[in-house]
């Protein structure tokens, strides 16, 4: 299922979706201290890109906490209401719920994003 779901995936709004992770990125990039923040958007971006297979591990502490603040009221919020709207939208079939369930799952990944290592 992992390498099907991830071509179906793709093809039918995984590209917007990984595409939406790279803006965020390159517009954190724009400053020298948003950097890290945008190399963070990219990681995560190949996880927008192809989701099947791979789990979100989250952890993380005080340094953690506080750039998923400032990251929640930048972009967080965005790509959080972005993946929650096209999850909830493709649970209305059975077919999309699968696709549904990995919205959720990177909608989780946009509120937090930092402490959260891909496995």
């Amino acid at each position: 299922m992992g390498c099907l779901g991830n071509l179906l995936w793709f093809i039918f709004g995984g590209a917007l979706s990984g595409l939406s992770w790279c803006l965020a990125g390159c517009l954190w990039c724009i400053t020298v201290v948003g950097i890290p923040v945008g190399v963070q958007c990219f990681k995560f971006a190949s996880v927008s890109f192809f989701p099947f297979g791979k789990e979100i591990v989250y952890g993380g502490g005080a340094g953690s906490l506080i750039l998923n603040i400032i990251w929640l009221v930048v972009s967080g919020m965005a790509l959080a209401l972005e993946h929650l709207t096209f999850g909830l939208l493709l649970c209305v079939t059975i077919i999309g719920i699968p696709f549904g369930l990995q919205h959720f799952k990177l909608a989780k990944l946009a509120l937090m994003p930092f402490g959260a290592r891909i496995e």
